[in-house]
């Protein structure tokens, strides 16, 4: 950045500070001009060369700082410095000790990235008893050492950045004189006194983590979740990563920036849910940390009670993505106003804050046209980029305030990168984490140095997901910068409303000069199209379901997280999560089928064909229609048609059996085909072919049949009428014997009348011959029998 604003002004103290401190000057200068008159000897300049020369390239010695305290100092205090210190070399080192220098102030911004890169030789020995002795430094052997020296012993005057080193000076074997062997430089942040105007600053603290929940749900009514893996417990757990970012950020004065998803996991956990064995969709076992999740969001809910909460889209999406490889797929950008929508919910059900949706926040701030515009679309009308994007073209002689109206009612909040990426290293190291803590706070100053009189907003957007280490580092960070005496915090409502600098950047960079690093992290055109082809099958599916809902949300939430930021740089991660839930959406929609059919036979004019469809589903399915259709409909007709079509409802768990009425023309065999279909008219699912076979009975063989028939019903007829007459004349030829031969003996009475009840009983004739045919029971061949 082209930056005039490396140019220190006038210390803000009050004017009485600055005429002491004058005053002090311009008594020292009669003394100080004296010792400039004094010859110098020219072996000491030559030892200052070589120092600088020992220091510039061999560094025998690693000088590493590990605690700076007070990070900001301030009049009577009492610096300490302690650190370890470890001989390099191969020559034992004698003589030595570290001691503390104290260079000039900085002259800008530039100034401390330069000084911090380059770590010259520099700076005026504090020296005395303020110095760490060691009689001996064997080689490879570390040591510790602890300096403390009043602040009022240090050479610091007018409020600034004020370069420190510590050194180790020693002696060798090779060179038997004292020469700086080792050295490390950090920064003071030097203001005393409260400033006149003070910076604000806006410190983003995000709560994003990776995508852990899965799109599959167990069949009871509840829809127990399941999560891909545990890692989130690990994470909500005491010394985890989020536990650490909320423990740190409740005790400072910062925005929160959540994404819903995190919120939606960590509250899922609260209840029953399953986890995936090593990864797989069919082996689940229970999770069992309810507890941890319950104690984070309590402990979230608590925090964020009266702060400034910012939710960013479900499942925090790639915009740049989105912009660059996504907004040929249909559904992507609505898809995106969705997930803005759910975010809002989200975080007031769980968090019970009513946050704020008006933030985009593109990966590390770049942004481009097409990336401003995909953010917007979704709803928001302030956009979350950084300075190493949206750069100054040089017109300000200082940093200017973060908000810039970009056009089109949208407002950029350009976050100081700087101040944004100090974190971003390895920060488990002390020494990483001391230097990087001053040196943030160095350029914290100088931003307010810079034009000491105009209060300006400042916006500190740090990576999405610090490490514990890194959060730690940024809490030290900022408890010493809130305790200092230039900055004052501010939320980041505030600093979007502030008004802007008449001269700041507002021209959004083109796409040519989008970063290339960041471009290879994209999700790829493929990613999208594979959503795209996820959501057509989802929608196919859900017209089909009694109760939408049990896929709709899971689905739409899985799909969310397919294009979440977090997948940069896991590319293989996240096609693994892609094919995850395609995976399971097609095996729930190929539980809704047509059952496979054999051959059919069809032995007359007219019969039914069933088709049995199945529900393997925990949820009925309706609105689906089953079209039966012949492939030659000249030999067999499906209803009064080439096809047929009938509705079919089929409850959870069970399957139905669909008949159809056909009427065969020919003999032969006819192919026919069995397609569910929606609503709308798409199909659903594959097709079943399967053949009928028609034996169709001739005209002839029906006369044949029909005339053997009668004749057997006639012989039945005659046969009747035969009988009948021989028992009529039976019975008048008793009747007439029993006229001649008189009345019985009174003992045979009995016997002759029941002679004559049984004379008068009319006879049965037998059963007549059956009208129709048996049922053929021999077996029809391969193939199924069909109703008649």
């Amino acid at each position: 950045m082209a930056e005039a604003a490396d140019f220190q002004g006038m210390t803000p103290s009050p004017a009485r500070r600055w005429l002491r401190r004058t005053g002090a000057l311009l008594a020292a200068a009669p003394l100080l001009a004296g010792f400039c008159q004094l010859p110098v000897a020219p072996s000491a300049h030559a030892a200052e060369r070589s120092a600088a020369a020992e220091v510039s390239g061999s560094r025998t010695v690693g000088v590493s700082l590990d605690t700076l305290s007070p990070r900001v100092p301030s009049e009577g205090d009492t610096l300490t410095v302690s650190g370890r210190i470890v001989n390099k070399g191969k020559q034992t080192i004698t003589g030595a000790h570290v001691g503390l220098r104290v260079g000039p102030t900085m002259g800008g911004r530039s100034a401390i990235d330069d000084a911090a890169q380059s770590n010259p030789y520099a700076g005026t020995d504090v020296g005395g008893k303020y110095v760490a002795k060691f009689a001996k430094l064997a080689p490879g052997v570390p040591q510790t050492f602890s300096i403390s020296v009043p602040v009022d012993k240090l050479p610091l005057s007018f409020d600034g950045v004020y370069q420190l080193g510590v050194t180790l000076t020693g002696r060798t074997a090779a060179a038997a004189y004292d020469q700086i062997l080792g050295i490390e430089r950090t920064f003071i942040p030097w203001q005393p006194e409260a400033a006149d105007t003070k910076t604000r600053t806006t410190y983003l603290w995000p709560l994003i983590s990776t995508s852990h929940m899965t799109a599959e749900t167990g069949s009871n009514e509840q829809q127990t979740p399941v999560f891909k893996d545990d890692d989130l417990a690990a994470e909500l757990a005491p010394g985890g990563r989020l536990q650490q970012l909320l423990s740190l950020g409740k005790n400072l004065d910062v925005t929160w920036v959540v994404d819903p998803d995190l919120l939606a996991s960590v509250d899922a956990m609260t209840r029953s849910y399953r986890v995936q064995v090593n990864g797989s969709s069919t082996a689940t076992t229970a999770g069992t940390h309810q507890a941890v999740a319950k104690q984070w969001l309590a402990e979230l809910e608590k925090t964020v009670e009266n702060e400034e909460v910012v939710a960013l889209p479900f499942a925090d999406p790639d915009l740049a993505s989105l912009a660059h490889n996504g907004k040929t797929a249909t559904g992507s950008l609505s898809r995106l106003k969705d997930a803005t929508t759910v975010a809002a919910t989200t975080v007031e059900s769980i968090l019970h804050v009513t946050p704020s949706t008006d933030y985009a926040w593109p990966a590390n701030g770049a942004i481009d046209p097409s990336i401003v515009k995909v953010a917007t679309s979704a709803g928001a009308d302030t956009v979350i980029a950084r300075s190493d994007s949206l750069k100054e073209a040089g017109s300000l002689p200082y940093t200017p305030s973060a908000a810039r109206p970009i056009g089109g009612g949208t407002t950029a909040v350009v976050a100081d990168a700087r101040l944004s990426t100090a974190f971003q290293g390895d920060m488990t190291v002390a020494d990483n984490s001391t230097l990087a803590v001053q040196k943030f706070l160095a350029q914290s100053l100088m931003f307010s140095l810079q034009v000491p009189d105009k209060q300006r907003s400042v916006v500190v957007a740090p990576q999405r997901m610090p490490t514990s280490s890194q959060a730690q580092a940024m809490a030290q960070a900022l408890t010493a910068l809130q305790d200092g005496n230039w900055s004052q915090s501010a939320d980041l409502s505030a600093a979007t409303k502030a008004k802007p600098d008449a001269g700041a950047t507002t021209r959004v960079p083109s796409a040519g000069s989008y970063p290339s690093s960041l471009r290879k992290q994209e999700l790829p055109q493929t990613a999208f199209e594979q959503i795209e082809r996820t959501q057509d099958d989802l929608d196919s599916f859900q017209v089909i379901l009694a109760d939408k809902s049990r896929v709709a949300t899971p689905f739409g939430r899985a799909m969310d997280r397919s294009v979440s930021t977090s997948w940069r740089g896991r590319s293989t991660d996240a096609t693994l999560y892609r094919d995850g839930v395609e995976a399971y959406l097609t095996l729930l929609t190929e539980s809704v089928g047509l059952i496979e059919k054999s051959e059919a036979k069809l032995s007359g004019r007219s019969a039914t064909i069933p088709v049995t469809v199945q529900n393997n589903l925990v949820q009925g399915v309706d609105h689906l229609t089953l079209r039966l259709t012949s492939t030659q409909p000249s030999r067999l007709s499906i209803g009064d048609g080439a096809y047929d079509e009938q509705p079919v409802t089929v409850s959870g768990g069970h399957s139905q059996s669909v008949k159809f009425t056909t009427n065969a023309h020919a003999n032969g065999r006819a192919g026919v085909v069995a397609q569910l279909f929606t609503e709308d008219g798409r199909p659903y699912g594959p097709e079943v072919a399967f053949d009928v076979k028609v034996t169709e009975i001739t005209a002839t063989v029906m006369l044949v049949i029909a005339g053997g028939v009668l004749l057997l019903v006639l012989a039945g007829f005659r046969m009747y009428t035969q009988r009948k007459r021989a028992a009529a004349r039976q019975t008048t030829q008793e009747s007439e014997n029993a006229q001649a031969d008189g009345e019985d003996e009174d003992e045979d009475a009995p016997e002759a009348s029941e002679a004559e009840s049984r004379a008068h009983e009319p006879e049965h004739p037998s059963d007549p011959s059956p009208d129709t045919a048996a049922e053929i029971t021999d077996p029809s061949g391969t193939g199924e029998r069909v109703d008649r």
